[in-house]
């Protein structure tokens, strides 16, 4: 059924943490839809507390190379390819990895913003992350050999007392803080974006949703508005989602060799 859903036109697909798991990047949640580990950071948090801000940049910093040096799965390259062929009109991604513009995929909506951008909070001058890492390990000399176990999104599992102990770098240009360009836990999604969201999917064929269990609402209202307007909504998700009741077929499959094989069979 979903190989016949992406033959009838173009569709919107909404992409989450589990295509990224073949890249090395691990996920949040398990086949029930638990949390696997504590929820990330809160955005109130962040900007109220300077020690949050180094409990979010400390892990970030061994964290980073996971996400900037990871490759695209056979996922991201069956998506981009589908989207060559008009089979795909608009990825919409929760991931914040970049990985779908890597694989060649040019019409992404990054639904939650991207880490490969830090912006400065006070005057709103851009940097790319890979520069912010060189500050960061100036700031921090010798921190680099310390051990770290990757977590999702960019994070890392550390020893406590690197969070005490790690300096955080500032704006260069104001003095300001800085903040990578993705919506934490507990902001919202700007209107613009979710408006631009909506009108994809009121102007494709369906919505397939990979590899998320849609948990939060930011990936769950898009499933409700899809099914609302008589569009077709499928899955290609390991484990249970919250819209379960809401989908006209579900593959309980893994997605990244899932998408391979259909890739094969479209080619």
């Amino acid at each position: 059924m979903i190989l016949r859903l992406l033959e009838g036109g173009s569709v919107v697909v909404l992409t989450g943490a589990g295509l990224s798991t073949s890249s090395g990047i691990p996920d949040y949640r398990d086949r029930e839809g638990n949390w696997k580990q504590a929820k990330p950071i809160d955005h109130n948090d962040f900007l109220r507390s300077a020690s949050a801000r180094q409990r979010y940049w400390a892990p970030s910093f061994f964290g980073w190379s996971a996400v900037g040096l990871a490759s695209p799965g056979r996922g991201d390259h069956s998506l981009a390819h589908l989207e060559g062929l008009d089979r795909i009109a608009l990825i919409l991604t929760q991931n914040v990895d970049g990985l779908h513009q890597k694989a060649g995929s040019r019409s992404v909506l990054e639904l939650h913003g991207g880490l490969h951008r830090v912006i400065c909070l006070a005057c709103r001058q851009a940097y790319p992350r890979a520069l912010v890492q060189e500050w960061l390990s100036e700031a921090n000399p010798g921190i680099a050999a310390e051990s770290a176990r990757a977590g999702p999104d960019g994070d890392a599992h550390i020893a406590e007392s690197l969070h005490v102990a790690f300096c955080i770098a500032d704006c260069p240009s104001c003095g300001g803080v800085l903040k990578p360009d993705v919506v934490f836990f507990g902001d919202s999604v700007p209107r613009d974006r979710v408006g631009a969201c909506i009108d994809a999917i009121d102007a494709a064929s369906g919505l397939l949703v990979v590899g998320s269990s849609l948990m939060v609402w930011s990936g769950f209202r898009f499933v409700a508005h899809a099914h609302g307007r008589g569009k077709p909504v499928m899955a290609i998700n390991l484990g249970k989602t919250r819209a379960d009741d809401l989908l006209d077929a579900k593959v309980e499959q893994d997605c990244d060799e899932f998408l391979h094989r259909l890739r094969m069979r479209s080619s």
